[in-house]
């Protein structure tokens, strides 16, 4: 593999996918590390993944992370959901709206992981398996759009630089979309974010970011600091063998000279880094825990980032 030279000067701010808890432990950390004199909103490049592309998003909006985290702990706006399924696969769910719980879209994305040969026949198993799921009215479209839109501070693109990552349905392929790709920041967020059925953006279909590599720090390859926050703690469901870990990341940014930092939770945000990390109700302790963890690391922090 052919690695970009590192650029001392660049540093990056990597958001990984969680749920509802890894966004609300992901806004509490930056939070925190703000309140101590740490401010990795900065950062000459974000890359945000899933719940870490709408952190991402509200981070770059002109919020600070202050505001974004008393917001999570007084509003407490609408669950932070993956884009929920709510079509079966045949017969007569076809066009009708299903709930999963998170145990469900583990099980029905484990059963495809485990069917395929590589990461490639995955993303192409997941993309059919999602279309096959498609609400045909845009029902589904509509609210999710809906939902993500309410949850950022702002509309548009800021002018940092930031990454979302997507996965084509129709293709398998892997897509990173910003502000020249022609696609608005409410549809990117919501194509990260989505899940067990395909979103829509034009002829396009799109998936999880995550599926195209966990936690996508590789996208941050030529910045000479990189910070990663990782709610699953690195962690993947994909087989070693396939590179989609984080530690592969690390090693593959080390070998450009990156220096690389990667965050994971700790104690204090609960055991709720599992099929849990979808509820809505985990938010609150996980912000919490990311806070006091954030301001814990902000000393050890302060050398890499300034």
């Amino acid at each position: 593999m052919i690695h970009q030279a590192a650029s001392s000067n660049k540093r990056a701010l990597v958001l990984a996918g969680g749920g509802a808890a890894g966004h609300a432990w992901e806004l509490g950390l930056i939070a925190g590390l703000s309140d101590a004199g740490v401010d990795v909103t900065e950062a000459d490049l974000i890359i945000g993944t899933s719940a870490g592309a709408t952190v991402a998003a509200q981070i770059t909006s002109g919020r600070r992370p202050a505001e974004l985290y008393a917001a999570v702990l007084a509003e407490m706006p609408p669950p932070l959901r993956l884009h929920p399924p709510h079509v079966g696969a045949a017969g007569s769910d076809r066009g009708r709206a299903r709930s999963f719980s998170g145990p469900d879209y583990l099980q029905w994305s484990n059963d495809i992981i485990g069917a395929a040969e590589d990461a490639s026949d995955m993303r192409r198993r997941m993309g059919a398996a999602a279309l096959e799921m498609e609400v045909s009215d845009g029902s589904s479209q509509t609210r999710w759009r809906d939902i993500v839109a309410a949850r950022l501070p702002s509309l548009h693109w800021a002018q940092q630089p930031l990454l979302i990552t997507a996965v084509d349905a129709r293709t398998g392929e892997p897509v990173v979309l910003d502000r020249h790709s022609g696609v608005d920041l409410v549809d990117a967020v919501a194509a990260s974010t989505s899940a067990m059925t395909p979103y829509r953006i034009g002829e396009h279909r799109y998936l999880n970011g995550g599926y195209r590599r966990s936690e996508n720090a590789d996208l941050a390859a030529g910045c000479g600091r990189v910070l990663v926050l990782s709610p699953f703690g690195g962690s993947s469901r994909m087989p070693l063998e396939w590179g989609m870990d984080l530690a592969t990341q690390v090693e593959e940014l080390r070998a450009g000279g990156s220096t690389v930092v990667t965050v994971f939770p700790d104690g204090g945000a609960g055991d709720v880094f599992n099929a849990s990390a979808l509820d809505p109700s985990t938010r609150p302790q996980a912000a919490r825990g990311g806070y006091g963890q954030g301001r814990g690391l902000a000393e050890a922090l302060t050398e890499i980032w300034r």
